[in-house]
């Protein structure tokens, strides 16, 4: 693609070398406070989706009570969002976004098991099947495609099991199935990515990247070498319908591998591709899914952390033969104890803006390249028992192709007031 610059203005971010030192995890058991797990424990707890992983020295904010000899991890996040867009097409909506995630591991000699599951109330606090979101596209409501609108979660996000056992010294075996779960296909999904964890709405680019979080009947077998891990997995390719309150079940007829890297803690690396067999369940076609991601995390003092992302994902319409791309930058930068700044940046090609006015798509017969810029702050204002609550705001400027400025206006806006809840232990 010619179009690079606002994707390589962000490199700036990662700007921290390689550094560091890859810290192995070879003592027999390792100690958090509260519990005592062994070395395939403490890698599976730092599962943040199905098998995806961001960086291991990101503080993830959870609760871990023990229960007998299981050691537990509860994490949750929810935020009341009023989102207000301009121009023609844009809407105005009061809603909330949430997630909550339960995982149980326990020793079983050098191996250790981990159940999961994560939920969401997003079927109940968002009304109407989805919120607004300018260029958004991907998945349907009410027999239409959404346009300009994101879809909300599944009731039931995931809920799987996973068993890691070392072979060797360096060499672990991961194994992990999931009736509902996310393939080695991507990045950390975007509710669970640390470079996005203050910013309420989706990416544009998240049917090119990570929509593949909630897929059905997943299982995946994975490798992990020192800093390197391979992964592969099969699952059902057609994404989750519009009724979100149950299971979409399929045959395994999609499948997907994954290389990763850890060369530090503070950084993560991954290159995906997988075949996904009819993911827009009404239209034909499977998409050919391309992906890669380089990710930062930088901890500081006060228990905060730095948290950067690069990510490119592309989508082939076995069809169509047609090629789209998507490219994003986020970060989140903290500065003081309760303060944080939140970015990000996409370039996106959208060809379904059009997808329910058949005559208009016709006409027009393009593929436009959407340019997306987000800046926003949340300030922390309190924390009871274990609910840390924020309030934030943030304003999403476009760059709109001449042939699209009728439709949409020349510069729209989209602006997110919000108040934020998640759980987060006491200090």
């Amino acid at each position: 693609m010619k179009y690079r610059s606002p994707m390589w203005a962000f490199v700036l971010i990662l700007t921290p070398a390689f550094a560091q030192e890859h810290e192995h995890m070879d003592m027999p058991d390792m100690k958090m406070p509260g519990m005592q797990m062994n070395e395939a424990g403490m890698y599976l707890m730092n599962m943040a989706s199905g098998t995806s992983v961001n960086p291991q020295s990101w503080p993830m904010p959870m609760l871990m009570p023990k229960l007998g000899s299981w050691n537990l991890m509860l994490m949750g996040q929810a935020y009341l969002v009023d989102t207000q867009q301009s121009g023609p097409r844009g809407g105005d909506k009061f809603y909330s976004a949430n997630w909550f995630m339960t995982a149980a591991e326990r020793k079983a000699g050098r191996g250790s098991f981990l159940f999961q599951a994560m939920l969401s109330l997003d079927p109940a606090t968002v009304t109407n099947r989805s919120y607004p979101l300018l260029f958004q596209t991907g998945e349907t409501a009410y027999g239409k495609h959404l346009v300009d609108a994101q879809h909300p979660h599944d009731f039931l996000m995931s809920i799987g099991m996973h068993y890691a056992r070392p072979l060797s010294e360096n060499l672990m075996l991961q194994l992990y199935y999931a009736p509902i779960g996310d393939p080695a296909l991507g990045p950390v999904a975007f509710p669970h990515r640390a470079s996005a964890f203050e910013l309420p709405q989706a990416t544009l680019g998240h049917h090119w990247q990570d929509s593949t979080h909630i897929a059905s009947n997943v299982a995946t077998v994975a490798l992990k070498y020192k800093w390197l891990r391979l992964e592969t997995s099969g699952f059902y390719g057609t994404e989750p319908n519009e009724n979100r309150w149950n299971i979409d079940w399929g045959p395994m007829n999609s499948y997907s591998a994954r290389l990763s890297i850890s060369p530090a803690k503070n950084w993560m690396a991954q290159f995906s591709a997988g075949r996904i067999a009819k993911p827009e369940g009404p239209e034909d076609g499977d998409v050919v899914r391309t992906t890669a991601s380089v990710h930062y995390s930088r901890p500081a003092s006060d228990g905060n952390a730095w948290s950067s992302s690069l990510i490119w994902g592309r989508n082939h319409n076995t069809l169509t033969q047609r090629n789209l791309n998507s490219y994003l930058a986020e970060t989140l930068y903290p500065f003081g104890r309760k303060n944080f700044l939140t970015a990000r940046a996409e370039l996106v090609d959208k060809d379904e803006l059009f997808a329910n006015d058949h005559e208009l798509e016709h006409q027009l017969r393009s593929t436009f390249r959407i340019a997306s810029f987000t800046a926003g702050y949340t300030r922390d204002i309190g924390t009871f028992k274990h609910i840390e609550t924020g309030v934030g705001a943030n304003v999403t400027a476009y760059q709109v192709p001449t042939a699209i400025q009728p439709y949409y206006g020349e510069h729209p806006v989209g602006i997110n007031v919000y108040m934020r809840f998640r759980l987060k232990p006491t200090e």
